[in-house]
């Protein structure tokens, strides 16, 4: 037998960097949809300075299967959609500048490329955080509401340690911006995204131009690359699912590393479903390690020629494969994230200030 010596990168779905080994499928399984706030007059609790935030949104998600998107689409088959109204119903209550900010739901593994001295294992984690970013798409059928052309929007995490904003800075073609920052000064994310839609008849394609970049201050070092394709299946007739596919090259512009990422398509049996593959090479187009796994499961790496003893024996049917379970938010509560959920959480504190500042600048009277 082969022994596998291989290191866990990520698991996309879940809500901590934790080892792979032993995972469980988190609280959001048996959530109960409530607002949180009224228990505190509106105010986000805090613990220890931190704010807290919530775990459920303050209402349900309410059914599609009264709805027909057919009497819509059929009109526009081959076309662009980013000009076609769609009804409310089919969308999901977040802009598509929000989603963007689901990028940093697993901010820890920048903050570990940050730490780590050598480049092919800063490669392997970042590789690691650009397959993390696109995860929150797992089964996520409902489509973004449009910003407005000039609309922002604006988190910070002072638990994660970063602050974000994105902007809406084309209307057509739609295109959104973002710039993260590390609060320590480590890091600095950012990037564009043009998200061209057509529609095939029983299928949505996103093909997401545009690119985006990691900088590393302290190894002073910049990383590029684009998403892949999504397809969003069975519009007309059946169980809506997403597949993503196409190649994704993330370029070391300072050593001259490459990792390319193969997020391979369905295939006829579904046997490639949300499969990664691909490999780091180093600036001699030699490769170093062999990273595989699952967009919605875990990410894994390997030294090149134990993978390919190891593919030999899985195609004998001799391997013992351990399936992850990603997790993430249950129909309920429109199958978000973990940082989906804690977005548009209201706050009366930030309101009380802006109340105190109006009246400062004599705009509010004090009985207004």
């Amino acid at each position: 037998s082969v022994s596998l010596n291989k290191m866990c990168l990520c698991v996309p779905g879940l809500d901590s960097d934790e080892s792979c080994e032993g995972t469980s499928e988190g609280s959001f399984k048996d959530a109960v949809v409530y607002d949180g706030a009224q228990k505190n007059n509106g105010a986000v609790p805090q613990e220890n300075g931190i704010k807290k935030h919530r775990s459920s949104l303050p209402a349900p998600m309410f059914s599609r299967n009264d709805f027909s998107v057919w009497s819509i689409l059929k009109k526009c088959i081959g076309l662009e959609l980013s000009k076609i109204t769609m009804p409310i119903v089919f969308n999901e209550p977040l802009s598509f500048l929000q989603r963007i900010s689901e990028y940093m739901e697993h901010t820890y593994l920048i903050q570990k490329a940050c730490s780590q001295s050598d480049s092919i294992e800063r490669m392997q984690t970042v590789a690691a955080f650009a397959v993390s970013a696109v995860a929150s798409q797992w089964d996520r059928t409902g489509k973004p509401f449009n910003p407005l052309l000039g609309e922002t929007y604006e988190l910070t995490r002072e638990d994660q340690g970063f602050r974000l904003i994105s902007e809406q800075v084309s209307h057509h073609p739609p295109i959104s911006a973002f710039h993260t920052e590390s609060l320590a000064g480590d890091f600095v994310f950012h990037g564009s995204i043009y998200p061209k839609l057509k529609f095939w008849g029983k299928s949505v394609e996103a093909e997401p131009k545009g690119t985006i970049t990691l900088e590393i201050y302290k190894h002073k070092e910049a990383y590029t690359w684009t998403n892949p394709f999504c397809c969003v299946h069975n519009i007309i007739l059946g169980k809506l699912w997403i597949e993503q596919y196409g190649t994704v090259e993330i370029v070391n512009h300072s050593t001259g590393e490459k990792c390319v990422l193969n997020f391979k398509p369905c295939g006829m049996f579904g046997k490639e479903l949300h499969r990664v593959e691909g490999y780091i090479q180093d600036k001699s187009k030699k490769k170093r390690c062999v990273i595989y796994g699952k967009w919605t499961e875990c990410m894994w790496s390997v030294d090149p020629q134990v993978y390919e003893a190891h593919r030999k024996l899985e195609k004998k049917g001799t391997t013992d494969t351990k399936k992850q379970k990603p997790v993430h938010t249950h129909t309920v509560m429109f199958m978000f994230s973990i940082s989906a959920v804690t977005f548009d959480q209201f706050d009366t504190s930030l309101l009380n200030k802006q109340i105190n500042f109006l009246q400062n600048l004599h705009l509010l009277t004090p009985n207004s």
